[in-house]
């Protein structure tokens, strides 16, 4: 028997604000970061297996690269259910592809949601409620329904989704989508939080297999004819796309759901403070010894090293195997150039 949803684990990403924890075979989604000892790829399969009502009807999309880590880390999941994409072509091909094979197996009447593979949510029983009432608008109504979260400050590291007209269709408030905003300035953050209208967009969707197929025919068709005559085949080929600019901006089918349960997509290092912090000074993943040194977060994989500050102030200091990193808090976005640097140093290919 089906169930209500079919949910898909995107699990291709390399999260390279986590570097040097995240390495390039080791990415973000396999590691532990909330002290919980599951990483975020097993709590987010852990966290859909009710859902799915099993292991049988739970689906991850991920890279060649990595794709023996997630059989290593998820060992009851079948082989025939894990999709291995070629190379990483972004959200778009990968969502495209994984619609077509789960409504080959389900029919196309099947409600899909997709899932990314490094959330942090704590609210199980709310997050099941709210999937509830998107599967039953996707279910009833031509609908792509996107969970927003409720802001909870003036975040600029996330997109924003403007609520437009609310519909009375299910045990939830429904809203359509008036409009997405990519990561925004901190004035146009503030002005979002305080119009009350605005959601994060946390890249979590449900609907119908036959909506956005038909959807994506109609707006990207360049992805989606060619998987549909070649299969995976054809990956290499495909333009690199999110599916938020291919599909989701562009569709008259946008819904969202406000979702108030305690959520983060773990994007860097700071938000394993926003996680951990509590009470104390500092955020200690780590065996630390300091003097004077107040809001840093310190990390070091092996328990046997010794982190050693004296007068530092809001710092990231990452101590993994043979890399150390020292960066301002501000700055962890930044992450990602200093490993365009290093990529283009064949010499230095051991760091990644």
């Amino acid at each position: 028997m089906t169930p209500p949803l079919i949910p898909v684990i995107l699990a291709g990403g390399k999260g390279e604000r986590f570097w040097p924890l995240s390495r390039r075979k080791r990415p973000k989604q396999f590691l532990s970061l909330d002290g919980s000892g599951d990483s975020l790829l097993q709590a987010t399969a852990k966290r859909l297996l009710s859902i799915a009502q099993g292991w049988e009807n739970l689906w991850v999309i991920t890279s060649a690269l990595v794709a023996d880590g997630v059989t290593e880390q998820l060992p009851e999941l079948p082989l025939s259910n894990l999709l291995v994409e070629p190379e990483g072509r972004d959200t778009a091909p990968a969502v495209a592809w994984a619609t077509l094979e789960v409504a080959k197996k389900y029919g196309e009447e099947t409600v899909i949601g997709f899932f990314p593979a490094d959330h942090w949510i704590a609210d199980q029983s709310a997050f099941e409620k709210i999937l509830t009432a998107a599967s039953q608008q996707a279910r009833e109504f031509p609908s792509i329904v996107t969970l927003g979260i409720t802001p909870t400050y003036p975040s600029t590291g996330y997109g924003y989704i403007q609520q437009g007209q609310q519909i009375n269709t299910s045990s939830v408030p429904v809203y359509k989508v008036s409009r997405f905003t990519e990561k925004p300035e901190r004035p146009t953050a503030e002005s979002f939080l305080a119009s009350g209208d605005y959601s994060w967009n946390s890249g979590m969707f449900i609907f119908r297999a036959s909506v956005v197929i038909s959807e994506l025919e109609k707006y990207v068709p360049e992805i989606i004819k060619p998987l549909q005559a070649q299969g995976v085949s054809i990956y290499p080929q495909l333009e690199k796309k999110s599916i938020d600019y291919a599909l989701m901006e562009k569709t008259q089918l946008a819904y969202i759901i406000p979702a108030e349960f305690p959520w983060d997509d773990l994007g860097d290092w700071n938000a394993i403070e926003r996680l951990l912090q509590g009470e104390k000074t500092n955020v200690e993943l780590a065996q630390h010894l300091g003097l004077e040194s107040e809001n840093c977060i310190f990390y070091a994989s092996d328990s046997n090293e010794l982190i050693v500050t004296i007068g530092l102030k809001d710092l990231v200091v990452v101590r993994d195997k043979n890399v150390t990193l020292i960066v301002q808090k501000e700055r962890t976005q930044d992450i990602k150039q200093v490993l365009k640097q290093i990529q283009a140093k064949p010499d230095l290919d051991s760091f990644l």
